[in-house]
């Protein structure tokens, strides 16, 4: 069973930047690949970025490739998304996602293909 909390959502201006936080619980944090999603209002969940579990392999969506990094510190288990250049379109809930797998160097893109949750955090940017 892993727990996730992400942190570090809240309101800025376009062009800033932020990043967000997300806390695992557990012992074997680098054996499960990560991602990112995010959610706005009357729209569907969408993939934002995804780490495998060593860390050393990142996909992107194409809407924040070159403004967002994804990052993760297994000693701290905690994975974060750097995010710079926002935009007002880049408003919505952000949640991280995890699953356990076998081949360090795996990434997952489709949310449906993640066991576990956090309860996500707002992003809202201003124009």
């Amino acid at each position: 069973q892993v727990q996730l909390v992400e942190s570090g959502g809240g309101l800025v201006q376009a062009g800033g930047s932020l990043r967000l936080s997300c806390a695992a619980s557990g012992r074997t944090f680098n054996t499960y690949s990560m991602g990112w999603f995010r959610q706005a209002p009357g729209k569907e969940r969408e993939f934002v970025a995804a780490i495998s579990g060593s860390g050393g392999v990142t996909k992107y969506a194409d809407s924040v490739k070159g403004r967002f990094t994804i990052s993760r510190d297994n000693a701290k288990n905690t994975m974060y998304l750097q995010m710079s250049s926002l935009k007002p379109e880049d408003t919505a809930g952000y949640y991280c996602a995890a699953v356990w797998s076998f081949a360090s160097g795996s990434y997952y893109t489709r949310a449906r293909e993640y066991t576990y949750w956090g309860q996500g955090t707002q992003l809202t940017v201003s124009s």
